[in-house]
């Protein structure tokens, strides 16, 4: 895989609006969360021709979409890419990119949920991206960023050391919904439930691998087309997951994982990280999806040494931390550590 350079203060860093049009929508968000991050890392951030375009405007015209992407993948000035939300129909910018402009210019790129879509088309190009925060998302927090999802960025796409153990978020977590489109909410800190940490479901001893996966939906929705990991990418993997604002029932989980496990990709597998289940669910039902993964993992296929984590900070709720796509990691069972054993960026 292509590491990208590390991002610096003063660096210029592009905004796409790969899905949803978001910024058309509520600019004040997009703004809050523009301004938060220059504030903190000293990065100057701009827009891309279509990034504030209206919703509908953008929804009519995945290609302007995919257009903006290749453009600030071939801009020499532009050192990193950040989505500035997610949505549901980034898989229709695929016709239109161009994997060798990829490629030819590696760069950060950033995002989560929907922005799975794009993150599989650079693993395919052979480019490190980066499962993280987006700018109405994470970078537009209520109230001011999560310090813990600052020092990972910092500490991920900052500097060129090796990233190292990635510890459980302990301050507290929020799925809160307050409205976007009310600018008061904007300095309201969100609700905090308490942390219980990170739960080692199974297996022992040390597991190696590399990071690959996204959003359980959208991953899904790539089966089949040319985008989808080949065997080898699965071989050896650290599989992460989360779900969507959505919330998906534990049955569905269940139905994806069997999926995985038809293709042969669960026994290919290094280990599986499960994030917190997103939405606005009780947190007394994740157990739910404990047991499914174990359900599936464990009794269905029985790969009772498979590492399965749950409830790791990435993804729908937050605070997160940034996961890499295709660098080495190690799951230590007997110690309870996940570690990123190397650097993501050079």
């Amino acid at each position: 895989m292509i590491k990208p350079q590390k991002l610096q203060p003063g660096d210029k860093v592009a905004t796409v609006s790969l899905s949803w049009g978001g910024p058309g929508t509520i600019p004040q968000r997009y703004e809050a969360g523009k301004k938060q991050l220059q504030d903190e890392f000293g990065l100057t951030v701009v827009e891309m021709p279509h990034t504030l375009k209206d919703a509908g405007w953008l929804l009519r015209n995945p290609q302007a979409r995919a257009d903006d992407l290749m453009a600030a993948f071939s801009d020499p000035t532009i050192k990193a890419i950040l989505s500035t939300i997610g949505g549901d129909d980034s898989i229709r910018l695929l016709p239109y990119l161009d994997l060798e402009v990829i490629r030819s210019n590696p760069k950060i790129f950033m995002g989560y949920s929907d922005t799975t879509i794009s993150h599989l088309a650079c693993y395919k190009a052979g480019l490190m991206s980066f499962y993280g925060p987006s700018i109405m998302s994470g970078f537009a927090e209520n109230g001011g960023m999560f310090p813990y999802m600052v020092d990972s960025v910092r500490k991920t796409l900052f500097s060129s050391d090796i990233i190292g153990v990635v510890e459980p978020n302990t301050a507290g977590w929020t799925v809160e919904h307050l409205d976007w489109a009310e600018p008061d909410n904007q300095s309201k800190k969100r609700k905090l439930n308490p942390c219980s940490g990170w739960h080692y479901l199974q297996g022992q001893g040390v597991h190696l691998g590399h990071l690959l996966g996204g959003c359980f939906e959208v991953v899904d929705w790539l089966r089949g087309t040319d985008f989808w990991p080949t065997d080898n990418d699965w071989q050896d993997a650290i599989l992460f997951l989360d779900t969507s604002e959505e919330a998906p029932s534990p049955a569905m989980v269940k139905y994806g994982l069997r999926t995985y496990a038809a293709l042969g990709v669960l026994e290919k597998c290094s280990g599986i990280l499960f994030a917190r289940p997103g939405g606005q669910l009780s947190p007394e039902t994740f157990v739910e999806y404990d047991k499914v993964l174990l359900q599936v993992v464990a009794e269905e296929e029985g790969l009772t040494n498979l590492p399965i984590i749950t409830g790791v900070d990435f993804g729908h709720t937050d605070p997160i931390c940034v996961l890499p796509y295709g660098i080495q990691a190690e799951i230590n069972c007997d110690q309870q550590k996940f570690c990123i054993t190397e650097n993501a960026v050079t």
